[in-house]
This record gives structure tokens, sequence and C-alpha cells, in this order.
């Protein structure tokens, strides 16, 4: 399973669950809400998604350091400040509740059930091996940081 490490751009694997969640969607039976608190939910989750995720991005791109997960040997700093402060993974935060605004767009319930699948996936194959390498490359900061903030939020 090595092999999926660090392999699938996150944003790649974004658009895959997004579709998987579509074609369910499809094929099952919609939960009874009414279409428009789905759009509500769906802009509020989709807002705070988009503003989660560029933020993190932003941090990145001060501290001059590389946004490509499947690089992590480019990494050229540790960052933890900004909305690093309260995620260590904000941009992997941001693509769960846009995957979760999606799901509330959809408005079934088959489309939720993908989301736990999404954070598996994403905790083996890019954030287990991306902290693998942090601690390796920032030792003791590293690990300080992670005694301090939580992985998703």
């Amino acid at each position: 399973m090595q092999e999926l490490e660090l392999k699938v751009p996150p944003v790649i694997l974004v658009a895959v669950f997004a579709l998987l969640m579509w074609l369910l969607a499809k094929l099952l039976p919609s939960l009874a809400l009414p279409a428009i608190w789905s759009w509500v939910l769906a802009v509020g989750f989709a807002s705070a998604g988009l503003a989660v995720a560029v933020l993190g991005v932003l941090a990145f791109r001060r501290a001059e350091t590389t946004v490509d997960p499947r690089v992590p040997q480019q990494t050229s700093s540790l960052v933890i400040k900004g909305i690093y402060r309260y995620s260590r993974n904000p941009m992997y935060l941001g693509f769960l509740l846009l995957l979760t605004a999606w799901a509330c767009y959809l408005i079934n319930v088959a489309a939720f059930a993908l989301l736990p699948l999404f954070v598996l996936y994403m905790n083996r194959f890019q954030i287990a091996p991306e902290e693998r390498f942090l601690l390796q490359k920032f030792g003791a900061e590293y690990q300080a940081y992670q005694a301090q903030v939580r992985r998703w939020l």
C-alpha cells in the first residue's frame, strides 16, 4: 500500500470523491431536506472550506515553501503560524469542508457516507507520510508542534 503514499494530488482526490458522491446520489434516494436548506448549508460549508484552504496556501506562500505534498523534500520551512495554529492540515480540512458542501447540495446520505472515507484515505496515504518526513526533517520542533495542534481541527 505504500505505493499510494503521496502519489495522488489531493485536488485530484477531491475531484474523484466529488464524482463518486454525485454518482451515488444519482443511484440512491436523497434525504428529505428542503432544497433551500441544502443550498444554505452548501454555501456555508463551501465558504468555510474555501477560506480555510486559501489561508493554508497563503501561509505556505508567505513562508516560501512548496504546497505540493507529493514532493515533501522540497519543504523549506515548518509553517506553524496563521491558520496552522489551529490545524496542521488546513488545506485538507478545506477540501473536506468543500466535499461536505457538495454532499449538502446533493442531499444524499450516500454522499455523506463517503466523507469518512476521504478522511481515512488522507490520513493514511497523504498525512502520515508527510508527518514522517516533517518529523525526520524538523525533529523536535515538529514534535512540539504536533503536541500543540491537532491534525484536522
